[in-house]
């Protein structure tokens, strides 16, 4: 059987679901060109210039630990404010508007001054993680239950899109500055932040125009936000013996989440090691990009056909397949095909995950509860790393080369995704719709 966009989508909220994932599109290229790709580059080679690399690495890494520490400590407690005021769009807007001028911002900060860098940088991340919160929570209002999963696929494969294509453009400013009137490569990353901004402020419009507010569906308006968040939020834990499968998809959430940003963020260092050059890198980089356009939205579609969980299934499948392979890779062509098997998953991987949840949390509750999804998403990155080192020191204890000990620590990441299918194997969505309802 053949699925139509238009039998998935109808044609009454057509319009807010394309402004809606039309926002993924947007922001996509703060995560590709700053936070993945440029700011690190050129904080070591401009702003940083001349410090030992200890040094810079020591307060790249203290910037980006203080914005997730932020993001941590408050994602569940704003979005339980912006629930009982019916504000989700404006703390979206808050929190793009702030990113947005903060990296336009990175423009003007001057050779080696890299508190003011670390500053700005700090500003328009904490931004960015705390839009997607509201971002996240908006697709209650605009999806229908059976749109979620490609609604929600629709956003993560325009993003991979959007992100790719803005990455690729900033790159070839950066190989040919001459190209486009710049007179240097510092001027091409220089510039490649207001591209960013741009971007994402332009592209961001449609959603603040034609996405409604989410209006609250059980009690009335406080008008003191703050207070009335922290009740809220209170009450939610109070409740917590309704949550059981949520608690219980958070659980295998973190897990294989973890797996998944492990790999994105260790990929490249796992290449340097295998002494693949940078070109390669972001070749590879780029791959994963633009096959994750048609992915996830093909994992939209396989939703439909064999359910949400089992494709889960076979992304975490293919990503303990992808650790064990990783281990045993000598060539720059298997480096590709990793990056391609990984475009084809990554995507999937994400947008299922966040329609999985959108099911079984409560619609009142949705940013307050994205809240709590995000900040695991921030907190995530802390297993995979710790145990691929641990994994490094004892294979290295015993007397192994380098080389064997960073393939063994490849190989471990595949735990994540073990434990978080067990437990995701645990998880029922009917059970969870049954728990919702005494939440409303």
């Amino acid at each position: 059987m053949t699925i139509r966009f238009k039998d998935i989508i109808s044609a009454g909220n057509r319009k807010q679901i394309i402004a809606w994932a039309l926002y993924d599109w947007a922001n996509s290229g703060y995560a590709t060109t700053v936070m993945s790709g440029f700011f690190p580059i050129f904080f070591n080679q401009f702003w940083c210039i001349g410090v030992d690399q200890t040094v810079s690495t020591a307060r790249l890494g203290f910037a980006n630990s203080a914005a997730g520490l932020v993001i941590f400590l408050s994602a569940s407690l704003l979005g339980a404010i912006a629930d009982q005021g019916s504000s989700v769009k404006k703390f979206l807007l808050f929190f793009t508007g702030m990113s947005v001028i903060l990296t336009i911002g990175l423009f003007f900060i001057a050779y080696g001054h890299w508190f003011a860098a670390v500053v700005l940088y700090t500003g328009s991340a904490i931004g960015f993680s705390g839009s997607n919160i509201f971002y996240d929570a908006l697709i209650k209002g605009v999806a229908e239950e059976k749109q979620l999963d490609y609604v929600s696929s629709l956003g993560y494969s325009l993003g991979y899109l959007g992100g790719g294509i803005l990455f690729a453009l900033n790159i070839l400013m950066v190989f040919s500055p001459e190209t486009f009137g710049l007179h240097s490569m510092n001027d091409a990353y220089k510039y490649s932040f207001i591209t960013v901004g741009l971007w994402w402020g332009i592209f961001a419009i449609p959603l603040f125009v034609f996405v409604k507010e989410p209006i609250r569906l059980a009690g009335t308006l406080n008008k003191n936000l703050i207070s009335a968040g922290f009740l809220q939020l209170r009450g939610t834990f109070k409740e917590i013996r309704y949550l059981k499968t949520i608690m219980l998809f958070l659980a295998a959430y973190w897990f294989y989440i973890d797996g998944v940003d492990t790999i994105i963020r260790m990929a490249v260092d796992y290449g340097i090691k295998l002494k693949f050059d940078s070109q390669s890198l972001v070749t590879a980089l780029l791959i994963t990009q633009f096959i994750g356009f048609p992915a996830a939205i093909g994992f939209g579609y396989i939703s439909n056909l064999i359910g949400t969980k089992r494709a889960l299934f076979i992304s975490l499948a293919v990503y303990i397949g992808i650790s064990i392979w990783g281990t045993f890779i000598h060539h720059v062509y298997e480096f590709y095909l990793i990056a391609i098997i990984i475009g084809l998953v990554q995507g999937g991987i994400q947008a299922l995950s966040r329609s999985f949840y959108a099911r079984i949390i409560p619609a009142n509750k949705a940013a307050e509860y994205f809240g709590f999804y995000n900040m695991l998403g921030k907190f995530a990155i802390v297993i995979g790393p710790a145990l691929m080192g641990g994994v490094v020191l004892v294979i290295k204890s015993f007397g192994f080369s380098s080389d064997t000990a960073s393939r063994g620590s490849v190989f471990s990441v595949a735990i994540l995704f073990i434990l978080g299918g067990l437990i995701l194997f645990l998880v029922d969505e009917k059970k969870g719709k049954d728990e919702m309802k005494y939440l409303q």
